[in-house]
């Protein structure tokens, strides 16, 4: 039986990779898979050769405290490679850890694919021709990356957001009304800080004091939190205190059951920055975002950023569709005007949903499912030149 070696460093990830794993089970049910991943690839029968949180760190003073114990999950990973001799590598997203993975694999002799291009474009365009040596084909999942990667000598395909089939559209949301008791007037304002515990840590505080200002001038809003298993506690712990009382959530299918009451009551969203913005443009519920980072980690990015906006919505678009609100701008007062804006406004409400479509139409890979598209190129790699793992 063919082994495929999949490794996974966060949340967003974990959910490419189980339904990677679940496409390609579905043309190959031969395919085997060993690696490193979370919650939802255990859900698809992975075993993970440790557990994936560990990796979850993000940001210069994040990650140097854990340097060490970093340093010997990649030897382990890079020994568990050795040992099993897979026909395909797979890193997944997390490029501080995975591409290191992924230098390792191809130093052995095997062949690698990189799942969501690192997006050097945006702030480290040299790294490009590092990544080139450590890879052997990118699957990207934003349109305008497979140029950028293939001026570089990197086979890219383009195989569409995994967003378009999370179901963060199709939510139900008299259901979720019902299942909670909401009053009539009440609308909901999804807050999602991020699945890190250096985000929760510094946005979760800031989000709930512009919460607490916004309810103040407009009143019926009821905070709805969807939690990443990773830091559930300190959400929880953080949100404990938050006036009206919020909504927890642990299932998926509840989320986007908030999303369809968040957008049918005329709701906001309060949003770290990255994929979660997209996963609400889906659902078409207007949204403010907001991100901050340790100052000195901030201070050497912004030497470092080429691009004019950091949500994904807005680079798709290139215009600012959705305001941002980063490092110092990323305040209790400047949040919390924005969310009464949009809850007072409905024409800037309407403007946003009219620049969601147009960016989401530019995700849709032709005729195919996203991880549809991935399993296809992953199998088209296992159907090429063998591997240190096939000889």
């Amino acid at each position: 039986m063919t082994l495929l070696y999949l490794v996974a460093g966060e949340a967003s990830g974990d959910m490419l990779g189980a339904r990677l794993i679940a496409a390609l089970r579905r043309r190959r049910p031969d395919l085997r898979f060993a690696g490193v991943g979370g919650d939802r690839m255990a859900e698809q029968g992975f075993t993970s050769l440790f557990p994936m949180r560990e990796l979850a760190l993000m940001g210069l003073l994040e990650v140097l405290p854990n340097i060490r114990r970093l340093a010997r999950r990649l030897e382990e990973t890079a020994a568990d490679i050795a040992a099993r001799r897979p026909a395909l590598v797979v890193t997944i997203d997390s490029p501080g850890f995975t591409l290191r993975v992924a230098a390792r694999a191809k130093a052995q002799g095997f062949r690698v694919a990189h799942y969501v291009a690192p997006q050097v474009w945006a702030w480290r365009p040299g790294r490009v021709r590092k990544i080139a040596r450590q890879v052997d084909r990118i699957l990207a999942l934003l349109p305008f990356e497979a140029p950028f990667f293939e001026k570089a000598g990197i086979p890219v395909r383009f195989v569409g957001h995994s967003i378009l089939e999370s179901g963060a559209d199709q939510g139900d949301a008299a259901r979720f009304r019902a299942r909670h008791g909401l009053a009539p007037e009440e609308r909901v304002v999804l807050v999602m800080p991020g699945s890190r515990h250096s985000e929760v840590g510094r946005l979760l505080p800031v989000f709930g004091e512009a919460l607490r200002r916004t309810e103040a001038r407009v009143p019926g809003l009821r905070p709805v939190v969807p939690l990443a298993g990773p830091v559930e506690d300190a959400v929880r712990a953080e949100a404990a205190c938050w006036r009206p009382a919020p909504i927890l959530l642990r299932d998926v299918a509840e989320k986007y059951d908030a999303f369809a009451a968040a957008r049918e009551s005329h709701g906001v969203g309060l949003i770290k920055s990255g994929t979660s913005s997209l996963e609400v443009a889906l659902a078409g519920v207007p949204m403010a975002v907001g991100y901050k980072v340790n100052p000195i980690s901030a201070a050497i990015a912004r030497r470092l950023i080429k691009v004019r906006h950091v949500s994904i919505v807005n680079l798709l678009a290139d215009a600012p569709v959705i305001p941002e609100y980063l490092q110092e701008r990323c305040t209790p007062d400047l949040l919390s005007a924005e969310l009464e804006r949009l809850l007072t406004d409905r024409d800037a409400a309407d403007l946003q949903r009219a620049g969601f479509a147009q960016i989401l139409d530019s995700l849709r890979p032709d005729g195919l499912l996203p991880s549809e598209a991935a399993a296809e190129a992953v199998l088209e790699m296992l159907a090429g030149p063998s591997s240190a793992g096939m000889r």
